[in-house]
Formats: structure tokens, C-alpha cells, sequence
């Protein structure tokens, strides 16, 4: 009777097998892109393809206005514009900066080189195109008051910011990004001369990486992670292009273009990899400088100090504990 009963016990439909505790798979963390993929967010693109990412890091476009609103509320991290940022965390966004992408703006302008308007001097009197309360404005406004130039008698024309207002004698000069210049390749390619704002004493952050102050409080592991991955991911994308330029272009849902994409690389270089500088690696002055020049526009008021809005810490332990992410050949000449 007793080997009858043991072997029903055996038989029963709801009897399971024993398992040992299991380990929850970890949460995927947002990170969000304000922009298309592109050069711009090569380090980003690069970490994920080739696994800089130990944590689980999903990548994401996200073409919304109130961007930084909706990276606090989806516990994401995320990369825009260091005036965007600034302004939401101003407003009283809950979001802390970790690093910057681009260490100035990338924001310049153009004039045809057949012009002779090689200097900001030169613009005086001048028709600019540009886009109104835009990163291009302020920073174009700051430069001429920087050097003591008469803002008032340059004529600004709101929305004639494209290069081909340019090209069709609208405009005389367009403030712009280094990104949207035309494709060399292109049998419209006209030569340009390009004045930098930063060559003028202009230095402000230009793209930064910022997260949601939940996620740095609840998971600061995930940010040390994501920014050693960055690292590398900048690294690998300048190491060498003819590696990098086909991994990047298959790294979006749709194939973009090589060439373009080689070329972009190179106009944005200085800006990740400045002389003598790191990767990532902003600086106090760069934000009071932003600081400053958003009062001076009246575009805000510093509602929330800088120190509670920007953090330098992760940066500094992250390359502490692995100093050969600064090492010399990480900044080596692209080949």
C-alpha cells in the first residue's frame, strides 16, 4: 500500500518540480535621442552596436518639444542641447547633466567664400538668417557682444536659416549647425567660409548627456556604466573610419549614407576630441558661460543654481577607475 501511494503522489497533474531561486532579468533603461541618427550621436550608436553597454541600454529617437520633460518622466537618460537642458531644468525639471557629447556648441556661421565675409566684423550690416529663440541666436548675439560689435546694425531675418536663402542672395550669411552643411559631393556644393563662435571667447556645452534624477538616485550604476560605454563608443568612431563609418551606418533602423556620414565625423571632430582635452569631459566655465548668456538673451531665470543641475562626479570616477579611457591613443589622429 505504502509503494501504491508514493507512486500516485508521483502521478498527480499538479505535481511541479522543485526550482531554485531565479534572478530577475534587469530593467531596460531609455535612452533617448533628440535628433535623427546621425554623426551627432555616433558614441551612442557605437556603444550599443558593438556592446560598450553592460547594463540593458535601449536607444530611442524621440522627436517631442518638451524632450527633457519627457526623459524625467520616462526614468530615462538622455542627449540634447546644453541651452535646451538648462532652460527645462530652469523650469523645474528633475534632471541632473553627467557629461557632455559635444564640448562646444556646434553651431557657426556660413558665408559663400566668394563673399569675403570671413569675420564677425564683416557681418556688420549684413543680412543673417537664423531661427528665432534658437541655440544659433543666442549664441550669435553673445559673440557680437563679446567682441563689442553693434548688434543693431546687423539685420537679422528670422527663418531665412537654410543654405539655400543663401544660395539664392536672401541672405548674406545664415546662422546654422556645422551638420547641416551641404554634401561636398553635391554639384550645388558651393565653398563656404565658416565662423566659429568659440574661436571669439563663445564657449558653452554644445550636446550633453543628462538623466532623470530618479534614475541617478535609484540606479547610479546604470549611469557610471552608460558613460564608460560612451567613451569607447567615441573612441571606436574616430579610431579609425574605415572600421567605424560601415558599423555606424548600419546602426539605425534605416542605412545612412558613408560618405556623409565620414564627413560629418570630421566637421564635429574638434568637438569631442578637442587638443589636449577628453572625451565627455565639461567644465564649470562652460556652463556659466551658458548661464550667462541665456540671462543676457532673457530667455530664462535661474530659478535652479547650477550645482543642483549639473554633476561632474561620474565623470571623474569614471575615468579614476579606468584611466586608459584617457590614454593618448584614444585622441590619436583619424586615419
Amino acid at each position: 500500500m505504502a509503494s501504491v501511494g508514493t507512486a500516485l503522489l508521483l502521478l498527480r497533474p499538479d505535481a511541479a518540480p522543485v526550482r531554485g531561486p531565479t534572478t530577475p532579468a534587469a530593467v531596460a533603461v531609455k535612452f533617448l535621442l533628440d535628433g535623427p541618427y546621425g554623426a551627432r550621436f555616433a558614441g551612442e550608436l557605437a556603444a550599443s552596436k558593438q556592446g560598450y553597454f553592460s547594463s540593458r541600454i535601449e536607444l530611442a529617437v524621440q522627436p517631442d518639444p518638451d524632450f527633457v520633460q519627457t526623459v524625467a518622466r520616462e526614468q530615462a537618460i538622455g542627449v540634447t542641447s546644453g541651452q535646451k537642458f538648462l532652460l527645462a531644468s530652469w523650469r523645474g525639471v528633475p534632471v541632473t547633466a553627467f557629461s557632455a557629447s559635444f564640448l562646444d556648441t556646434s553651431v557657426a556661421i556660413f558665408t559663400p567664400v566668394s563673399s569675403g565675409l570671413r569675420r564677425p566684423v564683416d557681418l556688420v550690416g549684413k543680412r543673417v538668417g537664423y531661427r528665432r529663440a534658437s541655440e544659433g541666436e543666442v549664441v550669435f548675439d553673445a559673440m557680437m557682444a563679446q567682441l563689442g560689435l553693434p548688434r543693431s546694425q546687423v539685420i537679422k531675418i528670422p527663418d531665412r536659416d537654410s543654405f539655400e536663402a543663401m544660395r539664392a542672395g536672401d541672405v548674406d550669411a545664415i546662422v546654422a549647425d556645422i551638420d547641416e552643411q551641404p554634401d561636398p559631393s553635391s554639384p550645388t556644393f558651393e565653398k563656404l567660409n565658416v565662423i566659429k563662435p568659440q574661436d571669439y571667447g563663445i564657449h558653452v556645452p554644445g550636446l550633453v548627456y543628462f538623466a532623470s534624477n530618479d534614475l541617478i538616485h535609484d540606479r547610479p550604476s546604470v549611469i557610471a556604466d552608460v558613460l564608460q560605454g560612451l567613451i569607447r563608443g567615441w573612441q571606436f568612431s574616430y579610431s579609425d573610419y574605415a572600421q567605424s563609418v560601415p558599423v555606424l551606418a548600419s546602426a539605425g533602423p534605416a542605412s545612412l549614407n558613408s560618405e556623409r556620414l565620414k564627413f560629418d565625423l570630421q566637421q564635429q571632430r574638434p568637438l569631442v576630441l578637442p587638443t589636449g582635452g577628453r572625451i565627455g569631459d565639461y567644465d564649470e566655465s562652460r556652463w556659466r558661460t551658458l548661464r550667462d548668456i541665456l540671462l543676457f538673451s532673457k530667455l530664462g531665470e535661474e530659478d535652479v543654481p547650477l550645482a543642483r543641475t549639473v554633476n561632474y562626479q561620474f565623470l571623474r570616477d569614471t575615468y579614476r577607475r579606468s584611466p586608459d579611457l584617457a590614454a593618448p591613443g584614444a585622441r590619436s589622429e583619424e586615419r
